[in-house]
């Protein structure tokens, strides 16, 4: 009778305990709460931010004019009577100002250099921002999974322990042999070492989500609810669209190719003279019968474009500018393209793995350890099958949530790769 009950005991628990583990929890971390968390605090994210705001700064640098030059002189001054201005009527008083002025066109440019640098270090601003998004969600769902081959784990060892009790009460009537209760609770020790295992995994990746958010490595992390599996609805083509509109990496790329193109068309500009403004006015003493009239001067000065190497130099580097820059947004393209075909090939994969473990593999898993309990009180199996249904059982539980994290991973890589959330509601 003793045996009977234990037997009932222990398959209601695995049938309990197994199908308990898919309802809906209320979680207590929330993605985008963490997500936005660290987009607000972590350093990396504020060093790119100033970075982009140094750059920005400088376009107004690049439009300025050079600063007016003042200019002050004693004009034909007497070596032998250096300070007396009424002995010659030459000896003037000098007093003038001059402007560089750019060629027309040139300042413009230069502003339009400097703003298109700008924009790509803005938009690479944002591409670590995804960057930060996709790895906070990653770490997110590796503590989910943790989390539950813990609580799969725990499940277990309450059940070996069930195992134990059913043995030496077999073996304490002489139905049953010694090394039954060994080889069971040798199987318990292997999962007391693999939940030591886990709760070490747990330890390193809260610390790595907490580095992420830049908040103390010890913050607790709550528990986290399972999350629904909805497809994408979008398809490749859609995706690849989506990616080309909403990619910053895209739009920093093509910014570049504009900046390029920017200091092409200033070597060009490169090739015509600036000019220099200038206005003297000079200040006589009256000397001799010389009555000392005031005098002025205005010039006009242009600088002679005649070396070309630095023009040449200065175009060849631009259209190596452009041409790297577009050779990468050739690359990105056809990398985004592959790994969006790719991505949504292993979410289908793994939602479908995930539904087939939880409507038909572990269920039937169930069905079976429950037989070989039976099986196991009435003499007509063995420890060995009782302990090799009951370890199929627990691998088919673990690989169920490791497609459930996976296809969140997954869905997590495949938004920083098209640059946008595809189904924000579901967090």
């Amino acid at each position: 009778m003793r045996q009977l009950l234990l037997a009932i005991f222990i398959t209601l628990l695995v049938i309990i305990s197994g199908r308990s583990s898919y309802a809906e929890e209320a979680g207590g971390e929330e993605l985008q709460r963490l997500v936005a968390a660290a987009l607000a605090n972590n350093p990396e994210i504020t060093v790119s931010e100033a970075r982009w705001k140094m750059f920005t700064s400088r376009v107004a640098q690049a439009k300025s004019l050079e600063d007016p030059m003042l200019m002050l002189k004693i004009q034909n001054g007497i070596v032998r009577d250096p300070f007396n201005f009424s002995r010659d009527p030459m000896t003037q008083k000098v007093i003038g100002i001059s402007q560089q002025l750019p060629f027309w066109g040139k300042r413009d440019l230069k502003a339009e250099v400097a703003a298109k640098e700008a924009e790509s270090y803005r938009w690479q601003v944002e591409e670590r921002k995804l960057e930060l998004a996709r790895m906070v969600k990653e770490t997110y769902w590796q503590i989910y999974f943790i989390d539950r081959s813990l609580q799969v784990t725990e499940k277990n060892l309450r059940i070996m322990d069930d195992f134990i009790a059913l043995a030496e009460t077999r073996y304490s009537v002489g139905q049953g042999g010694q090394q039954d209760v060994l080889k069971a609770q040798v199987e318990k020790s292997k999962m007391l070492d693999m939940k030591i295992s886990q709760e070490q995994q747990r330890k390193s990746l809260v610390a790595a989500l907490n580095t992420l958010i830049a908040r103390a490595a010890d913050t607790p992390v709550g528990r986290i609810a399972d999350p629904a599996l909805n497809p994408v609805e979008l398809t490749a083509g859609d995706l690849n669209r989506l990616a080309a509109e909403k990619r910053p990496q895209f739009r920093s790329l093509a910014a570049q190719i504009e900046k390029g193109r920017a200091v092409h068309r200033l070597a060009e500009k490169e090739s015509y003279p600036d000019v220099n403004l200038s206005l003297e006015y000079m200040q006589r003493n009256p000397s001799m019968e010389d009555e000392g009239l005031d005098m002025y001067s205005a010039g006009i000065t242009i600088n002679l474009p005649v070396f070309r190497e630095r023009r040449q130099a200065m175009r060849a580097e631009s259209t190596s500018e452009v041409s790297m820059a577009a050779a990468e947004l050739r690359t990105l393209e056809n990398s985004v393209g592959g790994g969006i075909a790719d991505l949504l090939a292993q979410l289908e994969r793994r939602r479908k793995l995930a539904e087939l473990y939880r409507a038909g593999i572990i269920p039937q898993a169930e069905q079976a350890l429950e037989s070989s309990v039976i099986g196991y009180r009435v003499g007509k199996a063995d420890v060995l099958m009782l302990l090799d249904s009951r370890v199929t059982l627990f691998n088919y539980e673990r690989e169920y949530y490791d497609s459930v994290a996976d296809y969140q991973m997954k869905l997590a890589q495949l938004e920083a790769l098209v640059g946008q959330e595809l189904d924000p509601e579901k967090q």
